[in-house]
């Protein structure tokens, strides 16, 4: 598994979750995305993709909240986590992904650290401290097309020109080297937030994204104190090591 995911930068897991486990999921992730769009509508219908911070207190209650940490904090899948992480992984952030309400709206490629760090240190970040995406889709979906390997190096001119719409290029052009991975409900995605991908809009997905990090200062900055469960709640998770990681990275 280790040495997949760090030749190609991603890897897919069919079935991990049974058809039990994702209706007890889809409650809550739907609850929160209802909530979601009522307090965010305007984003919602002009070009949203994505919500975030989903354990949070804002649209979950302490139940809701309390499922999600465990499912988080699972055997099932923090044994892939220590698996991908040789020191001490963090908890970073959830994500909830869903089609955009235009449907002449484009999906785009995209490094996720180029929101952040400027060309010269999203070079930089391929050697660097990994944030990982845990990928887990309710229903079968598109799923993501992105270009194996570029986790760990450069783009061509061509992927940076389209990435960063430059020489007149557009970031939602056909870039050759992409490879498309669908998904089925239950399957789990590990890919690098480093790789260029793009997400494939279609079948009305929703998909639940729990990020994990190497215990690196600049990542703690992301991780929001109130998405953290407390002390009495992290001794109820199966293994709370992420949690516990992030708080005490936090703290220093």
């Amino acid at each position: 598994m280790y040495k997949d995911y760090c030749n190609n930068g991603f890897l897919v897991i069919k079935d991990l979750f049974d058809p039990s486990e994702l209706q007890n999921l889809s409650l809550i992730l739907n609850n929160f995305h209802t909530s979601w769009k009522d307090n965010n509508s305007a984003f919602y219908m002009d070009r949203a993709v994505n919500s975030a911070y989903l354990t949070g207190k804002e649209h979950l209650d302490d139940e809701q909240r309390t499922k999600l940490f465990k499912l988080i904090g699972s055997e099932k899948i923090m044994n892939i986590v220590h698996s991908l992480f040789p020191d001490r992984p963090c908890f970073m952030n959830t994500q909830l992904f869903f089609d955009p309400v235009n449907k002449e709206q484009n999906n785009y490629w995209h490094r996720d650290p180029q929101y952040h760090l400027s060309v010269e240190e999203q070079k930089l970040a391929l050697s660097g401290p990994e944030v990982i995406h845990f990928r887990i889709p309710l229903k079968d979906e598109r799923g993501i097309e992105l270009i194996p390997g570029t986790h760990k190096r450069w783009d061509t001119d061509e992927e940076l020109n389209i990435r960063l719409e430059t020489e007149s290029r557009k970031n939602n052009e056909c870039l050759e080297s992409g490879l498309a991975i669908p998904l089925n409900a239950g399957d789990l995605l590990v890919f690098s937030a480093n790789m260029i991908h793009r997400g494939l809009y279609g079948n009305d997905r929703l998909s639940l994204d729990i990020l994990f990090c190497d215990p690196e200062p600049d990542f703690a900055k992301f991780v929001e104190d109130d998405c953290l469960p407390n002390y009495e709640l992290l001794n109820s998770i199966d293994d709370a090591s992420a949690f516990r990681n992030i708080i005490d990275l936090k703290s220093q």
